[in-house]
């Protein structure tokens, strides 16, 4: 199972946005990690500046990280139609909300209270309350 440790998760979206900026072709997870940046504008200024915000902890803040780690992992989910039936859920959350953007920020909401529920109770992760979380979410 790849589990990357913060170091390498930041190192990641700051190598991606290194490489996007020196004209550098990038595949891959920098591919991915890329297009969740530019989807962010708001990192941008953080992600250009390595040495400030490398080890930074976000306590009682937003951390961008996180937010754009959860990104990650839902397009890797989507990409393996990992738990099953979650591409055709969420292609279904995309058209009733007409923007990809806003569905993608929907469904890390839903597998943000998944994770957060696992480590509360110290359960694994709960797949099907996870789809039912993002199945409700479509319908909306």
């Amino acid at each position: 199972m790849f589990n990357p440790s913060r170091e390498q998760v930041r190192e990641l979206f700051f190598g991606a946005w290194d490489k996007y900026r020196a004209g550098t072709p990038l595949a891959g997870m920098d591919a991915v990690a890329l297009d969740i940046i530019l989807a962010h504008p708001e990192y941008h200024a953080l992600l250009s500046d390595p040495d400030r915000h490398r080890d930074k902890d976000y306590g009682g803040e937003a951390n961008p990280f996180l937010h754009m780690s959860l990104h990650l992992a839902l397009e890797e989910q989507l990409s393996i139609d990992q738990p099953p039936t979650i591409s055709s859920v969420f292609e279904e959350m995309v058209r009733n909300k007409g923007d990809r953007h806003a569905a993608l920020h929907e469904a890390i909401e839903c597998l943000a209270e998944m994770l957060w529920r696992s480590q509360r109770y110290g359960t694994p992760p709960d797949p099907a309350a996870y789809l039912d979380c993002l199945t409700r979410s479509a319908r909306r």
